[in-house]
């Protein structure tokens, strides 16, 4: 039995280090930098009260889907995420502790709702997972079961933002560079744009996370529309467009360092 597991985690290994794999998977990378850029600029638009599209990102491929070379570049997006999933599905089974193994399959389903929102673009349909979100909490919220189901989500959600924030402060993304590769500048520069926009996600998920609790609290399943009831929320506070500024920089040095992963991250 043992050399049957070994062998199938000899040919796990190999699978994920299929040349192709890997390219499409870095090129993978380079899309979600992009998408956590424009991400970035919704957030700034947020703030300023101009008018944009849901604040997430799936509102992000919406803003860039009626410019020149837009589709294009939504579909080269999609198609590395798909192969960030098929990356990330290999690496769930060859990993040998179950926090490693949750991780990825997190992993691997929110890979595959960004990749699923960019084909609802694609196909010309607007792509509203914040109205999705409402709809769900809105039916939930008709039974009791699905308010704790909704208090559930919230909870959940609360404690990724929570993760994320505790990966930036503890800079444990390191461990999945080549930071052996890198010279000292841009291993400062990447230590820095890492720890900025997993805080920065960690923060905005956080408040979506406490909305949706908020939501099956009251039975408002307005608050229940992810990070674009984050962001709103957020602007019609005192304090809101300074804080969603800090938010948009974050997001912002997010992307930049996703675009480092694409040559720096262990594959």
């Amino acid at each position: 039995m043992s050399s049957l597991s070994t062998r199938a985690r000899g040919a796990l290994s190999r699978a994920a280090g299929n040349p192709a794999l890997e390219r499409l998977t870095r090129a993978g990378f380079v899309g979600y930098g992009i998408l956590h850029l424009l991400f970035a600029w919704v957030v700034a638009r947020v703030a300023s009260g101009g008018p944009t599209a849901d604040g997430d990102q799936s509102g992000a491929m919406q803003e860039i889907a009626d410019e020149p070379f837009g589709l294009t570049l939504i579909a080269a997006i999609v198609v590395g995420l798909v192969a960030m999933a098929a990356w990330q599905v290999l690496e769930m089974l060859r990993e040998r502790r179950l926090i490693e193994r949750m991780a990825s399959a997190g992993r691997v389903a929110f890979y595959l709702y960004l990749a699923v929102s960019g084909v609802k673009v694609l196909r010309g349909k607007k792509s509203s997972s914040a109205d999705t979100q409402q709809d769900t909490a809105e039916g939930l919220l008709a039974s009791s079961g699905g308010r704790v189901a909704v208090v559930a989500a919230g909870l959940v959600l609360a404690g990724i933002g929570g993760w994320l924030a505790f990966v930036g402060l503890t800079r444990r993304f390191e461990k999945h560079l080549r930071v052996g590769e890198m010279a000292a500048g841009t291993r400062r520069l990447v230590r820095r744009l890492g720890a900025a926009g997993f805080v920065a996600k960690g923060l905005a998920y956080g408040i979506a996370g406490a909305l949706f609790v908020i939501a099956g609290w009251r039975y408002d399943p307005d608050k229940a529309r992810g990070l674009d009831a984050a962001l709103r929320t957020l602007a019609g506070e005192a304090y809101g467009t300074a804080l969603l500024l800090v938010i948009a920089l974050g997001f912002a040095a997010y992307g930049v360092f996703a675009l480092t992963e694409a040559r720096y991250r262990r594959i």
